[in-house]
């Protein structure tokens, strides 16, 4: 048995200087498959995807998704990629067995929620508003750098940490607190600001809208209080009121304190974000 790969188009650059293409996996020349890799616009041109990979039901347990992954991984190294990821669906237990087999590991995981029609109330004694623009000052000086510290602290490298987070508050936020679809809410204790919370409208598919937790942090020196539990009960409401009746986060997998919360809360695992150095 001689599996290897085939392009099956040619290759594309979209605007973003991404690149991608397609190949068959092939078994003495004869197609059983399919793969396509790229780069991932939100990291640069160094960190690889693997977006798909697909083996014919009759050709499977052969060893030939193992093969296809090594030989998309060689070619991504021609491509200059020092790194790759995949995301894989929660319930794709074999993808995930086969991604831990090649020394993927677990990165982070997006979680959902469907919200009950009903806000929830907040806690006695907590209320919450829209950040202040001076708030939303305060909070943009320093949101950039952070979220690019949480991708560094994680194995990315500086330069790719910096660019996505750059691109993805460039992208998300590109008026301000005054962005379509967009709330921003400050969580209040007796007048103090303990936390703060990003929500959005964030299209999962064509016409498909969901909320979506972009930020949340409580200040350091009120953790352990509840704040972040209160947090989220305002995200549901935040979401309810932009019209959307389910709620979606991403989460990284070593947050275990976190991840503890939004199960607790009835969040459900989608999707389990693999990488790999190359």
């Amino acid at each position: 048995m001689t599996t290897t790969l085939r392009p099956s188009g040619p290759s594309k650059q979209g605007a973003d200087g991404a690149r991608e293409r397609a190949y068959d996996v092939c078994d003495n020349g004869r197609p059983v498959g399919a793969v396509v890799i790229a780069t991932d616009p939100a990291f640069g041109a160094a960190a690889g995807v693997l977006r798909s990979l697909r083996i014919d039901a009759s050709q499977r347990r052969r060893g030939r998704g193992t093969i296809a992954v090594l030989a998309a991984e060689e070619v991504l190294r021609g491509w200059g990629c020092v790194q790759v990821r995949v995301e894989i669906p929660a319930d794709d237990e074999g993808a995930q067995r086969l991604a831990a087999a090649l020394g993927y590991t677990e990165r982070s995981r997006n979680m959902v929620k469907s919200l009950p029609q009903a806000p929830p109330e907040l806690p006695g004694g907590l209320v919450a508003r829209p950040l202040s623009d001076d708030e939303f000052r305060q909070w943009e000086t320093t949101a950039v750098t952070a979220y690019a510290q949480d991708w560094i602290d994680r194995g990315v490298p500086a330069d790719q940490a910096l660019r996505k987070s750059e691109a993805d508050h460039a992208r998300l936020l590109p008026d301000g607190p005054a962005s379509q679809g967009v709330r921003l809410h400050v969580l209040l204790h007796d007048g103090e600001a303990v936390g703060h919370i990003w929500v959005a409208r964030h299209e999962k598919t064509p016409g498909e809208w969901t909320g979506w937790v972009y930020d949340v942090e409580v200040r350091e020196e009120f953790r352990g209080r509840g704040y972040g539990r209160a947090l989220m009960l305002e995200a549901e409401g935040m979401a309810l009121a932009a019209g959307v009746d389910r709620l979606g986060l991403h989460v990284f997998a070593a947050n275990t304190p976190a991840l503890r919360l939004y199960e607790s809360l009835g969040y459900e695992t989608t999707n389990h974000n693999l990488a790999k150095p190359l």
